[in-house]
Formats: C-alpha cells, structure tokens, sequence
C-alpha cells in the first residue's frame, strides 16, 4: 500500500511539469519513482534537463538517459521535486533521512517551485513527532560540535555499518532529537549558529 501511494505521489508531480525546463532531481524512495517517469517522458522526446540532489540520484538519471547539467550551476530551475521524511499541519519539512538535506537545499533554494512528493505516513501535527532533525556537520571538532547540539535535544552520530555515515560531500550527520519543534525557523536558526554545522535538515 505504501508503494502505491509512492507511485501515486509521483505520477502526481509528473503531471506538474513543464514542456520544457530544468527539474530537480530529488532523493529517496519517491523521488526515485519520479525520476523514472522523468526518464520516460524524455525518452518519448520531453524536453527535460536534471540537476541531481545527490550521487545516488545522479547515477540513477545518467543510467536512464536524462541530460544533467554540472554541479556548479548556475541554474535557473523550473521545479525541483522531492521526498520529505515529515511534514507538519504548516507544512514546514524535516529532509536528511537519506543524508542528501546540504544538496537538496540548495538544489530547492535555487528551483521557481518546489513540490513535495509524500505519502500519509509522514504527515504530522508539529516537526520533530516522528523523526529527529538531521544535521550535517564537519569531521572535524565533532565531539565539540556534537557537544554543543546537545543543547537542543538528544544526539546521535549517524553511522552505517559500525562506521559513521558519511554524506557525498565527506561530512557526518548527526541526529538532533529535539522532540515537537516550536518553531523550527528559530531551531534552524540556533543550529547553524554552532560553528561545525554544515546545513540542517528544517526546510
């Protein structure tokens, strides 16, 4: 059932884009279903370039066919479509679950209209219910920086297999579990405060 309203989500989006243009690519389950149709559509002669959100992203829309444009920009992005792993009543998002929120931010702060693809399961009341904020953070000085995160809610080292998670970029993330967020501009505003924070997961 879960895939379905994936697959729902997605083909939803498709029907948003453009004859032509720049698309985000997204990262994640969904935005994997999305990227599919995109490759469809192009295929079938759409005229549609990509700029990925991340290397999984990337390897996915190369192996399928669709045009990138570079990592540097600039771009002029049409509309970038992408998961979340929570969404609240003001529809304010918490991203990183897959590690890609630096990418993925700065590929949304660039796109005309950002659309969000999810399913019921990640709808919440306030941010913070369900899912922790991730934050990515620099190797270096982590425990000072993981210290000074502690002061918003209970922290976790991302790690995968005994190792910590590294992100395409060659930083950590840890996991901020600050309970339901008030405010999440104010939190995000606090948290990239702290020397070492790369980019956080609020959007």
């Amino acid at each position: 059932a879960i895939r379905r309203a994936k697959l729902e989500a997605a083909r939803a989006a498709l029907g948003l884009l453009p004859e032509r243009g720049v698309i985000g690519l997204g990262t994640g389950s969904t935005a994997e279903l999305f990227i599919e149709g995109v490759a469809e559509l192009v295929a079938a002669g759409r005229d549609l370039m990509g700029v990925p959100t991340s290397e999984a992203s990337r390897q996915k829309a190369t192996a399928l066919g669709i045009p990138l444009l570079s990592d540097a920009g600039p771009w002029v992005i049409d509309m970038c479509v992408d998961g979340a792993d929570e969404v609240s009543d003001a529809l304010d998002l918490i991203k990183g679950g897959g590690g890609a929120h630096s990418r993925e931010k700065i590929v949304n702060f660039a796109a005309r209209t950002n659309v969000i693809v999810v399913d019921e399961s990640k709808l919440s009341r306030r941010l913070g219910e369900k899912w922790a904020v991730p934050v990515e953070v620099l190797p270096f000085g982590i425990q000072s920086t993981q210290r000074a995160l502690e002061r918003h809610g209970r922290v976790s080292l991302r790690d995968r297999g005994g190792q910590p998670f590294v992100t395409d970029s060659g930083n950590f993330i840890v996991d901020v579990r600050a309970g339901e967020i008030a405010s999440p501009s104010e939190l995000e505003r606090e948290l990239h405060a702290i020397p070492g924070v790369v980019e956080v997961g609020l959007f």
